[in-house]
Protein backbone atom coordinates (compact mmCIF):
# COMPACT_ATOMS: atom_id res chain seq x y z
CA UNK A 1 0.00 0.00 0.00
CA UNK A 2 2.84 2.28 0.62
CA UNK A 3 4.12 1.82 -2.82
CA UNK A 4 1.14 3.51 -4.23
CA UNK A 5 1.59 6.28 -7.29
CA UNK A 6 1.09 10.18 -6.73
CA UNK A 7 2.23 9.52 -2.97
CA UNK A 8 4.44 12.51 -1.33
CA UNK A 9 8.01 12.63 -1.93
CA UNK A 10 7.58 10.76 -5.27
CA UNK A 11 7.94 11.99 -8.92
CA UNK A 12 4.47 10.70 -9.18
CA UNK A 13 3.39 12.78 -6.38
CA UNK A 14 5.49 15.80 -7.96
CA UNK A 15 3.57 15.53 -11.38
CA UNK A 16 0.08 15.59 -9.15
CA UNK A 17 1.58 18.87 -7.41
CA UNK A 18 3.19 20.24 -10.64
CA UNK A 19 -0.30 19.94 -12.45
CA UNK A 20 -2.23 21.70 -9.89
CA UNK A 21 -0.32 24.55 -9.18
CA UNK A 22 0.04 25.05 -13.32
CA UNK A 23 -3.86 24.63 -13.95
CA UNK A 24 -4.79 26.76 -10.93
CA UNK A 25 -1.73 29.74 -12.10
CA UNK A 26 -3.63 29.33 -15.98
CA UNK A 27 -7.01 29.70 -14.60
CA UNK A 28 -6.04 32.82 -12.72
CA UNK A 29 -4.61 34.13 -15.55
CA UNK A 30 -7.35 33.72 -18.02
CA UNK A 31 -9.96 35.17 -15.38
CA UNK A 32 -7.92 38.17 -14.65
CA UNK A 33 -7.17 38.58 -18.43
CA UNK A 34 -10.86 39.32 -18.38
CA UNK A 35 -12.08 42.70 -18.37
CA UNK A 36 -14.81 43.28 -15.96
CA UNK A 37 -14.54 39.70 -13.91
CA UNK A 38 -14.68 41.74 -10.58
CA UNK A 39 -17.49 42.55 -11.36
CA UNK A 40 -18.93 39.20 -10.13
CA UNK A 41 -18.37 37.15 -6.91
CA UNK A 42 -18.39 33.78 -8.51
CA UNK A 43 -15.42 35.05 -10.42
CA UNK A 44 -13.63 36.99 -7.51
CA UNK A 45 -14.27 33.87 -5.14
CA UNK A 46 -12.75 31.80 -8.51
CA UNK A 47 -9.15 33.56 -8.19
CA UNK A 48 -9.47 33.73 -4.19
CA UNK A 49 -10.17 29.87 -4.41
CA UNK A 50 -7.32 29.15 -7.23
CA UNK A 51 -4.65 31.67 -5.30
CA UNK A 52 -4.83 29.24 -2.35
CA UNK A 53 -4.55 25.99 -4.24
CA UNK A 54 -1.84 27.58 -6.01
CA UNK A 55 -0.16 28.43 -3.28
CA UNK A 56 -0.35 25.40 -1.48
CA UNK A 57 0.30 23.21 -4.30
CA UNK A 58 3.70 25.16 -4.66
CA UNK A 59 4.49 24.47 -1.23
CA UNK A 60 4.07 21.13 -0.97
CA UNK A 61 5.74 20.56 -5.03
CA UNK A 62 8.82 22.20 -2.94
CA UNK A 63 8.55 19.94 -0.26
CA UNK A 64 8.38 16.91 -3.00
CA UNK A 65 11.13 18.15 -4.38
CA UNK A 66 12.90 18.66 -1.30
CA UNK A 67 12.10 14.82 -0.39
CA UNK A 68 13.22 13.36 -3.98
CA UNK A 69 16.58 14.97 -4.13
CA UNK A 70 17.53 14.71 -0.11
CA UNK A 71 15.69 10.90 -0.84
CA UNK A 72 13.87 11.59 2.33
CA UNK A 73 10.50 9.38 3.77
CA UNK A 74 7.25 11.86 3.62
CA UNK A 75 5.18 9.18 4.83
CA UNK A 76 4.97 10.05 8.37
CA UNK A 77 2.05 10.00 10.43
CA UNK A 78 2.05 13.59 11.42
CA UNK A 79 2.85 14.77 7.67
CA UNK A 80 0.04 12.87 6.18
CA UNK A 81 -2.21 14.24 8.54
CA UNK A 82 -1.05 17.89 7.55
CA UNK A 83 -1.43 16.75 3.74
CA UNK A 84 -4.73 15.38 4.07
CA UNK A 85 -6.55 17.94 6.13
CA UNK A 86 -4.18 20.89 3.76
CA UNK A 87 -5.29 18.77 0.31
CA UNK A 88 -9.30 18.50 1.30
CA UNK A 89 -9.63 21.62 2.29
CA UNK A 90 -8.09 22.95 -0.89
CA UNK A 91 -9.97 20.43 -2.86
CA UNK A 92 -13.73 21.39 -1.01
CA UNK A 93 -12.86 25.11 -1.65
CA UNK A 94 -11.47 24.88 -4.98
CA UNK A 95 -14.68 22.42 -6.23
CA UNK A 96 -17.14 24.91 -4.94
CA UNK A 97 -15.66 28.13 -6.52
CA UNK A 98 -15.22 26.00 -9.78
CA UNK A 99 -18.83 24.92 -9.87
CA UNK A 100 -20.13 28.33 -9.24
CA UNK A 101 -18.10 30.02 -11.47
CA UNK A 102 -19.10 27.19 -13.86
CA UNK A 103 -23.22 28.34 -12.93
CA UNK A 104 -22.47 31.70 -13.81
CA UNK A 105 -20.81 30.55 -17.03
CA UNK A 106 -23.67 28.99 -17.88
CA UNK A 107 -25.88 31.10 -17.14
CA UNK A 108 -24.58 33.86 -19.25
CA UNK A 109 -23.65 31.44 -22.40
CA UNK A 110 -27.03 28.90 -22.33
CA UNK A 111 -29.88 30.56 -20.10
CA UNK A 112 -29.91 34.26 -19.98
CA UNK A 113 -27.97 34.66 -23.81
CA UNK A 114 -25.64 37.85 -21.97
CA UNK A 115 -22.57 36.36 -24.83
CA UNK A 116 -25.20 37.07 -27.66
CA UNK A 117 -26.49 40.00 -26.18
CA UNK A 118 -23.05 41.72 -25.25
CA UNK A 119 -20.18 40.75 -27.51
CA UNK A 120 -17.74 42.51 -24.82
CA UNK A 121 -18.44 40.00 -22.04
CA UNK A 122 -15.29 37.85 -22.51
CA UNK A 123 -17.41 34.79 -22.19
CA UNK A 124 -14.36 32.52 -23.85
CA UNK A 125 -11.81 33.07 -20.86
CA UNK A 126 -14.54 33.13 -18.64
CA UNK A 127 -15.21 29.24 -19.96
CA UNK A 128 -11.56 28.69 -20.06
CA UNK A 129 -10.98 29.96 -16.49
CA UNK A 130 -13.47 27.55 -15.63
CA UNK A 131 -12.38 24.75 -17.30
CA UNK A 132 -8.77 25.18 -15.58
CA UNK A 133 -10.14 25.73 -12.35
CA UNK A 134 -12.27 21.73 -13.09
CA UNK A 135 -8.39 20.52 -14.30
CA UNK A 136 -7.15 21.55 -10.95
CA UNK A 137 -9.86 20.33 -9.08
CA UNK A 138 -9.24 17.50 -10.83
CA UNK A 139 -5.71 16.85 -9.78
CA UNK A 140 -5.99 17.99 -6.31
CA UNK A 141 -8.86 15.67 -5.73
CA UNK A 142 -6.75 12.45 -6.93
CA UNK A 143 -3.87 13.77 -4.73
CA UNK A 144 -6.21 14.21 -2.13
CA UNK A 145 -7.24 10.47 -2.16
CA UNK A 146 -3.39 9.57 -2.48
CA UNK A 147 -3.01 10.79 0.97
CA UNK A 148 -6.17 9.92 2.52
CA UNK A 149 -5.80 6.20 1.18
CA UNK A 150 -1.82 6.44 2.69
CA UNK A 151 -3.15 7.42 5.86
CA UNK A 152 -5.36 5.43 6.54
CA UNK A 153 -2.88 2.54 6.05
CA UNK A 154 -0.40 4.18 8.43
Amino acid sequence: MTEMAGRPGTSGGLVLRAGQFIFAAACICAMSSAPGFTNYTAFCYLIASMGLQALWSLGLACLDCYALILKRDLQQAFFMSLFVVGDWVTVILSFAAACSAGGVVVLFERDAYFCRRDPQLPCGRFEVATAFAFLSCLCSAASALVVFWLLASL
